[in-house]
């Protein structure tokens, strides 16, 4: 009587064990989808977005798994990013002062007076002696000094003053608002401060944008949801309320699923017991 009773348990917790279980083994993850999404984009695709002419690149889209450490499996990451050119980007240098600058394949050093509202700097030459020395082929190579004077040795015996043998310093003004060619660019002198010029020059400059899975990305004034269905599509959409609710379902899912588990492992369990129970000897 005893594992009768027991046998009628057990098919009864079997029938429903092998149920949930076979609800979890049929039943499928659902996956977020958008309907008519703002954008659905694959690697090169141009585009832009409403209220701005800049125009974007999908520049790459990538799938990788990344492994969670310590045994926890991997993990699917897909990620992409948008590149864009602005056309006229504010590019700065700054001169310090007493600094060494090179301009039109010249030497100078940055003078700036010390006032309290500069707006101009002197650009000194740094001649280069040994260079003008070397080029004469009636003076030697070195200077000499005299008395605590630099001499020019000329052909070999004539002793010229340095100040009259080598020409005058070129000076330079640069001055607030002055425009000028520079390293392939035309700048501007922006700020002139007793610490140093700055330039200024505008220039076309490419920017990337990095793009999460399922995280926003703002694109002029607008706001996106980026979100990769695959390994080589990027969607841009607005649509916040069926991501919202796509995101719950997906979470009622795992409850539903994870509450199966419960049944299909108490019922199992409950089956070992049972059986073990029915063949413990009787003391009667």
């Amino acid at each position: 009587m005893q594992r009768r009773a027991a046998i009628i348990s057990v098919v009864f917790f079997l029938v429903i064990g092998a149920g949930a279980y076979s609800l979890i083994a049929t039943a499928s993850t659902p996956s977020i989808s958008f309907e008519n999404p703002e954008y659905s984009l694959a690697q090169g695709d141009e585009f832009s977005v409403p209220g701005s002419d800049q125009t974007y690149t999908v520049s790459s889209i990538t799938e990788e798994e990344e492994s969670g450490g310590h045994g926890g499996g991997t993990t699917l990451v897909r990620s992409g990013e948008l590149s864009y050119v602005n056309e006229s980007a504010r590019f700065t240098e700054a001169w310090d002062n007493a600094s060494t600058v090179t301009l039109d394949g010249t030497d100078y050093r940055v003078e700036i007076a010390n006032v309290s509202d500069p707006s101009e700097a002197t650009l000194v030459e740094l001649r280069n002696d040994t260079a003008i020395l070397q080029n004469d082929p009636n003076a030697d190579n070195e200077t000499v000094t005299r008395d605590g004077e630099r001499y020019v040795v000329v052909n070999d015996s004539t002793l010229v003053p340095a100040d009259e043998y080598f020409p005058a310093n070129e000076t330079r003004t640069v001055a607030e608002g002055d425009s000028f060619d520079y390293n392939n660019e035309s700048v501007t002198v922006a700020t002139v401060e007793t610490s140093g010029v700055t330039l200024e020059w505008f220039a076309a400059e490419e920017n990337t944008i990095g793009i999460d899975n399922e995280a926003n990305v703002t694109l002029g004034d607008q706001q996106y949801l980026a979100y990769f269905p695959d390994g080589s599509t990027m969607v841009l959409t607005q649509n916040y309320e069926s991501y919202e609710a796509q995101q719950h379902s997906i979470e009622e899912f795992h409850l539903f699923e994870n509450g199966l588990w419960g049944v299909t492992i108490v019922s199992f369990t409950t089956i070992v017991l049972l059986i073990g129970m029915a063949f413990m000897p009787s003391r009667y």
